[in-house]
Protein backbone atom coordinates (compact mmCIF):
# COMPACT_ATOMS: atom_id res chain seq x y z
CA UNK A 1 0.00 0.00 0.00
CA UNK A 2 1.18 3.50 -0.47
CA UNK A 3 -0.79 5.94 1.19
CA UNK A 4 1.38 9.06 -0.70
CA UNK A 5 3.54 9.62 -3.78
CA UNK A 6 6.58 11.45 -3.21
CA UNK A 7 6.93 13.49 -6.48
CA UNK A 8 10.92 15.14 -7.49
CA UNK A 9 10.76 18.44 -8.36
CA UNK A 10 12.68 21.38 -8.90
CA UNK A 11 10.72 23.40 -6.81
CA UNK A 12 11.89 21.59 -3.75
CA UNK A 13 14.00 23.49 -1.51
CA UNK A 14 12.85 26.84 -3.34
CA UNK A 15 12.62 29.69 -1.32
CA UNK A 16 10.49 32.89 -1.99
CA UNK A 17 8.11 35.64 -0.72
CA UNK A 18 5.37 33.61 1.07
CA UNK A 19 2.98 36.12 -0.38
CA UNK A 20 4.68 35.99 -4.19
CA UNK A 21 4.39 32.16 -3.60
CA UNK A 22 0.62 31.87 -2.63
CA UNK A 23 -0.23 34.38 -5.60
CA UNK A 24 1.20 32.18 -8.56
CA UNK A 25 0.04 29.20 -6.48
CA UNK A 26 -3.58 30.37 -6.66
CA UNK A 27 -3.06 30.96 -10.40
CA UNK A 28 -3.17 27.20 -10.79
CA UNK A 29 -5.99 26.40 -8.05
CA UNK A 30 -3.83 25.95 -5.35
CA UNK A 31 -4.74 27.45 -1.92
CA UNK A 32 -3.75 27.37 1.62
CA UNK A 33 -3.99 24.32 3.28
CA UNK A 34 -6.19 24.32 6.83
CA UNK A 35 -3.71 22.87 8.68
CA UNK A 36 -1.01 25.94 8.62
CA UNK A 37 0.49 27.91 10.90
CA UNK A 38 2.77 30.52 11.39
CA UNK A 39 5.97 28.38 11.08
CA UNK A 40 5.25 25.87 8.44
CA UNK A 41 2.30 24.93 6.07
CA UNK A 42 1.42 23.72 2.41
CA UNK A 43 -0.50 24.70 -0.52
CA UNK A 44 -2.95 22.19 -1.49
CA UNK A 45 -4.67 21.40 -5.15
CA UNK A 46 -7.62 18.78 -5.41
CA UNK A 47 -7.08 16.19 -8.39
CA UNK A 48 -10.59 14.96 -8.18
CA UNK A 49 -14.21 16.27 -7.61
CA UNK A 50 -14.92 14.72 -4.57
CA UNK A 51 -11.64 16.02 -3.02
CA UNK A 52 -10.35 12.92 -2.02
CA UNK A 53 -7.07 12.98 -3.78
CA UNK A 54 -4.91 15.63 -3.81
CA UNK A 55 -1.62 17.54 -4.58
CA UNK A 56 0.37 18.94 -1.45
CA UNK A 57 3.33 21.61 -1.65
CA UNK A 58 4.52 21.72 1.70
CA UNK A 59 6.90 24.98 3.01
CA UNK A 60 8.36 26.07 6.00
CA UNK A 61 8.86 29.28 6.84
CA UNK A 62 12.38 30.77 7.33
CA UNK A 63 12.11 34.08 7.68
CA UNK A 64 9.00 35.84 9.56
CA UNK A 65 5.57 34.22 10.44
CA UNK A 66 2.68 33.78 8.11
CA UNK A 67 -0.84 35.38 8.65
CA UNK A 68 -3.56 34.00 5.86
CA UNK A 69 -5.50 37.48 7.31
CA UNK A 70 -2.68 40.38 5.91
CA UNK A 71 -1.70 40.16 2.97
CA UNK A 72 1.64 42.75 3.41
CA UNK A 73 2.95 40.04 5.85
CA UNK A 74 6.79 39.36 5.09
CA UNK A 75 7.32 35.98 5.62
CA UNK A 76 9.88 33.88 3.30
CA UNK A 77 9.24 30.65 2.93
CA UNK A 78 11.05 27.23 1.39
CA UNK A 79 9.05 24.57 -0.54
CA UNK A 80 9.18 20.86 0.40
CA UNK A 81 8.88 18.23 -1.60
CA UNK A 82 5.33 17.80 -3.32
CA UNK A 83 3.42 14.51 -2.55
CA UNK A 84 -0.25 13.36 -3.75
CA UNK A 85 -2.27 11.76 -0.82
CA UNK A 86 -5.30 10.39 -0.62
CA UNK A 87 -8.32 10.38 1.89
CA UNK A 88 -11.20 7.78 1.65
CA UNK A 89 -14.66 8.90 3.45
CA UNK A 90 -17.97 7.42 4.53
CA UNK A 91 -20.68 9.40 2.64
CA UNK A 92 -23.45 10.61 4.69
CA UNK A 93 -24.22 11.24 8.17
CA UNK A 94 -22.58 9.38 11.27
CA UNK A 95 -25.42 7.69 13.19
CA UNK A 96 -23.00 7.78 16.05
CA UNK A 97 -22.78 11.51 15.69
CA UNK A 98 -23.97 13.82 18.58
CA UNK A 99 -26.32 16.26 18.73
CA UNK A 100 -24.96 19.82 20.05
CA UNK A 101 -26.19 22.81 18.70
CA UNK A 102 -22.59 24.11 18.13
CA UNK A 103 -20.84 21.00 17.54
CA UNK A 104 -23.41 19.09 15.15
CA UNK A 105 -22.58 20.60 11.96
CA UNK A 106 -18.72 19.63 12.67
CA UNK A 107 -19.73 16.15 14.69
CA UNK A 108 -22.58 14.85 12.07
CA UNK A 109 -19.80 13.05 9.37
CA UNK A 110 -18.46 10.26 9.53
CA UNK A 111 -14.54 9.60 10.11
CA UNK A 112 -12.36 8.66 7.30
CA UNK A 113 -12.73 5.38 6.30
CA UNK A 114 -9.07 5.60 5.35
CA UNK A 115 -7.52 8.37 6.12
CA UNK A 116 -4.27 7.77 4.31
CA UNK A 117 -5.51 5.34 1.33
CA UNK A 118 -3.34 4.19 -1.30
CA UNK A 119 -2.27 6.50 -3.95
CA UNK A 120 -2.72 5.01 -7.56
CA UNK A 121 -0.07 5.15 -10.35
CA UNK A 122 -2.71 7.32 -12.49
CA UNK A 123 -3.15 9.78 -9.39
CA UNK A 124 0.79 9.70 -9.14
CA UNK A 125 1.33 10.46 -12.94
CA UNK A 126 -1.41 13.32 -12.93
CA UNK A 127 0.52 15.18 -9.40
CA UNK A 128 3.79 14.63 -11.85
CA UNK A 129 1.75 16.72 -14.40
CA UNK A 130 0.84 19.47 -11.90
CA UNK A 131 3.91 19.92 -10.80
CA UNK A 132 5.36 20.51 -13.99
CA UNK A 133 2.87 22.95 -14.43
CA UNK A 134 4.54 24.81 -10.98
CA UNK A 135 7.74 24.23 -11.79
CA UNK A 136 6.93 26.22 -14.96
CA UNK A 137 4.97 28.88 -13.77
CA UNK A 138 7.93 29.60 -10.64
CA UNK A 139 10.85 29.54 -12.90
CA UNK A 140 10.32 31.65 -15.50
Amino acid sequence: MVPVRLISSTIEGSTGKFTELQGELQGLGYTLGGNWDYEQGCFDKPMDSAHKVWLRIPFQVTDGNIDSEYSENNAIITLGQPFVLKHLYNEGNDPEASVRVVGAMFDQFQSPVDPDAEVEDRWAERGEELVRMVEAVLTR
